[in-house]
């Protein structure tokens, strides 16, 4: 299955009108290097035999978009068939066909398969670096953890008799700042970023994994400074980190807090609301409230892919800020 050449435009795109809308997204090319992208997906659909695919670039730069507005595989298909800047973005001529969804679903899927994911996670925050957009060694990790409700979440059954809940999530409960507890069953993304905003690294879990049970899985080893909230303090915590060790102070039974310490948690708090302000523009953007896929491994995938989208959104708009000619407004 060799892939299709679809780099050439036709006349179709040379009468299209220009218009600033279209280079929305153009400031992306600036600050990613999609040659080395291309490089790391190059040994994908490389099969003589079969229909020619869809190049693994350009179906990587969908997941992207995808991940990046917060669409169902069906809603990317019907976005690209409309929507002329996507269409720029990933380089597809208007007189070709748009994949269709199932083949955005079977392309992430190999892209999990092949374990893909997060090296190009790796790469993309490594280009990033390059840019100077987002320091990798030497800054600060906050990490958190959220809770994401299940794509099926209730105990039903169906004809067969069998349950529709998704066999990987689990239930917890957790008191909200509302005073009330309550129960969701589902999932937990776990994440490692710095104070801009940029996901440095990230783990899924059932919704029943302590905090606490990956915060070492998702350290980058890089961190000068590690934030994070109560619910990670330990005296394991205390000997991991040392004097890295900027979580929040735990009071206990008979132990409450020192004056010395509220004033210390107020000060770590004021950097740690970094990764609740990333949890609030993911759900709020991107759809993190709920899980989209049925099963851990895919749900992880879409993180990911979420992550990545993030990252290149960040680095985009400091670029924009930063580095881009301002008009003058004399």
């Amino acid at each position: 299955m060799a892939w299709k050449n679809l780099r050439q435009q036709d006349i179709s795109d040379a009468l299209l009108s220009h218009h600033e809308a279209l280079e929305e997204l153009d400031d992306v090319h600036e600050i990613i290097n999609w040659s080395q992208i291309e490089q790391k997906l190059s040994h994908l659909n490389t099969s003589e035999s079969g229909a020619k695919s869809y190049p693994p670039l350009m179906m990587f730069k969908i997941m992207i978009l995808q991940a990046w507005y917060g669409l169902s595989d069906p809603q990317m298909e019907k976005q690209l068939a409309r929507d002329l800047m996507f269409r720029r973005f990933i380089q597809l001529s208007l007189s070709e066909p748009v994949p269709d969804h199932s083949t955005i679903w079977r392309f992430r899927n190999l892209l999990q398969e092949r374990q893909l994911l997060e090296p190009l996670l790796n790469l993309i925050n490594d280009q990033l670096d390059e840019e100077r957009l987002m320091i990798t060694k030497g800054s600060i990790s906050i990490i958190d953890a959220s809770i994401i409700e299940a794509k099926q979440s209730r105990p039903k059954k169906n004809k067969e008799g069998k349950s529709t809940q998704d066999p990987d999530a689990a239930y917890v409960s957790k008191v909200g700042s509302d005073g009330k507890r309550k129960t969701t069953y589902g999932y937990k993304l776990h994440i490692n970023c710095d104070e801009d905003g940029f996901i440095g690294n990230l783990e899924y879990t059932s919704a029943n994994v302590h905090d606490s049970q990956v915060f070492e899985e998702i350290l980058t080893g890089y961190e000068s400074e590690v934030y994070a909230d109560s619910a990670y303090a330990s005296q394991a915590t205390n000997q991991l980190l040392g004097k890295k060790n900027k979580v929040l102070n735990r009071a206990y039974r008979n132990k409450p807090l020192t004056d010395d310490q509220k004033f210390e948690n107020q000060q770590r708090s004021k950097t740690r609301s970094t990764v609740e302000r990333v949890f609030g523009l993911m759900k709020l953007h991107q759809g993190l409230g709920k899980a989209r896929y049925m099963g851990l491994s895919r749900n992880k995938a879409g993180a990911m892919l979420l992550a990545m989208s993030h990252n290149i959104k960040c680095g985009m708009n400091i670029f924009k800020k930063y580095h881009k000619p301002q008009n003058s407004c004399a």
